[in-house]
């Protein structure tokens, strides 16, 4: 290979960590492919950073490729581990996530930090709580000024009951911080502190109009208190701000459903399950409000999918045998009562 060659691809990367560095992510990956093409050397920088600009853009999977490479040239550079782990977890892919963030923490000390951070947040994500909040108390003691596992701990601890402890986590974030101002007013509406819920969540949205969540989670606090107009009124914001924000549908459905509307409940539930087709709740859900209104051959189209998703789910065969009656499949009707029982003997059979 020649020396130009050699000189033109270092000029290449160095072009690319400066676009990076701007922002211009497109450009960086351009110039980063030239390097590649140009030079086996610093392929393996190449490579990863050219799979930082392309998380950047929203490629996940391209970056993962990208890294894949970059890791079969040099499997101990731990840098890289970390990155496809982030990429990992934005595809919903918690587990291999976790195993780049171990990965990271057995190979350096530098970005233990971060890597107990985000093992974390993977961690939560499968719903070990208990595992999440030991990375994140290994993350606090090694980084104690970064307020976002602060955050994440307290979520995690809210999660076990703990909503004393999430509320002392939540009081170390930044002082002006939204997320930690909702999070501390879900963790006080928990312990029956309404008035400190509402004044928390009101300074969230003074200091972030547009966060969706907030707005859900007031929802679910009037919803509770028996507002359920007032709550539809924060779910109906929480999707204008987020319309794939499938939590909200499914709020707006319930509150819709306790006020008779099961028309309306539909709709939400419908959407639902379009964001999220293995939420077998919705389905259940769906199923009720359709046996309300009379559609019993829908109501157990919906209940066939909750058992297919959920077959040990007591409640819909129980649901399911009410429609069966309903419809005069009394044989069947007869078998699913008696399966809901054999799963949970505290049921019976409903009207």
């Amino acid at each position: 290979m020649s020396k130009k060659s050699l000189d033109d691809a270092k000029d290449y990367y160095n072009r690319g960590v400066a676009k990076l560095k701007l922002g211009d992510y497109e450009g960086a990956i351009s110039d980063y492919s030239r390097v590649i093409a140009l030079t086996p050397e610093n392929v393996a920088a190449a490579y990863g950073s050219r799979g930082r600009a392309k998380y950047e853009l929203g490629d996940h999977d391209g970056a993962i490729a990208d890294y894949n490479q970059a890791i079969a040239l040099a499997p101990d550079f731990a840098l890289n581990y970390l990155y496809r782990g982030l990429a990992k977890s934005k595809l919903g892919d918690y587990e291999g996530a976790i195993s780049d963030y171990s990965r990271v923490i057995a190979l350096t000390p530098e970005n233990v930090a971060a890597a107990y951070g985000s093992r974390g947040r993977a961690k939560y994500e499968l719903g070990d709580h208990d595992g999440a909040i030991a990375d994140y108390n290994q993350a606090i003691a090694l980084a104690p000024d970064f307020a976002a596992n602060y955050l994440y701990r307290g979520r995690a601890k809210s999660k076990l009951g703990d909503h004393d402890g999430a509320i002392a986590d939540y009081n170390q974030a930044k002082p002006e911080n939204a997320v930690a101002y909702g999070g501390r007013g879900r963790a006080k509406y928990e312990l029956g502190d309404h008035d400190g819920t509402e004044a928390d969540r009101k300074r969230a949205i003074e200091l972030n109009p547009d966060f969706a969540e907030l707005y859900n989670y007031r929802g679910d606090a009037k919803y509770m208190l028996g507002d359920y107009r007032g709550a539809i009124a924060n779910f109906d914001r929480a999707i204008e701000l987020n319309p794939g924000f499938a939590t909200a549908y499914f709020n707006r459905g319930t509150a819709k459903a306790d006020l008779g509307d099961h028309k309306g409940a539909i709709a939400n539930y419908d959407r639902v399950i379009e964001l999220r087709p293995e939420d077998a709740v919705a389905y259940n859900n769906r199923g009720t409000s359709k046996s309300k209104l009379g559609d019993y051959e829908g109501a157990i189209a919906d209940y066939d999918r909750v058992i297919e998703l959920e077959p040990e789910d007591a409640v819909a065969y129980n649901n399911r045998g009410v429609a069966k009656r309903k419809l005069g499949d009394h044989h069947g009707a007869e078998a699913d009562r008696k399966r809901a029982i054999e799963l949970d003997p505290a049921l019976d059979f409903g009207t």
